[in-house]
């Protein structure tokens, strides 16, 4: 599943998509930034509702796939522009994360 496709699916905001072809092959959910960093893998959805600019920095070391913000986070607009700039991937859902991953379970991920 592509990010495009998982937007749709679940009718996601995108407040950036610059890579909407890459693939999704697992999920991550957690707000501790270095945990995070540390455990994500390559190509996975995190799930969080941490919205400052250091998302964009782990998001990127880890090789996530994209973030989705949950709880109806969004971001600040220099947040936006340099996520978008370094080509991550950042959408948004009302639905808190446990109810975002259980929709997300339902598509084998």
């Amino acid at each position: 599943m592509t990010v495009q496709q998982l937007k749709d699916h679940l009718s996601l905001t995108a407040l950036t998509l610059p890579d909407g072809e890459r693939e999704i092959r697992g999920v991550y959910v957690g707000d501790l930034l270095s945990w995070v960093m540390g455990r994500a893998r390559a190509d996975d959805v995190w799930l969080t509702i941490m919205s400052n600019l250091n998302i964009v920095a782990v998001a990127t070391l880890a090789d996530v796939s994209c973030i989705i913000l949950c709880e109806g986070m969004t971001l600040e607009e220099s947040v936006r522009s340099i996520a978008e700039a370094k080509g991550v991937n950042i959408l948004t859902t009302e639905a808190p994360a446990y109810e975002t991953a259980k929709r997300l379970s339902e598509f084998g991920l």
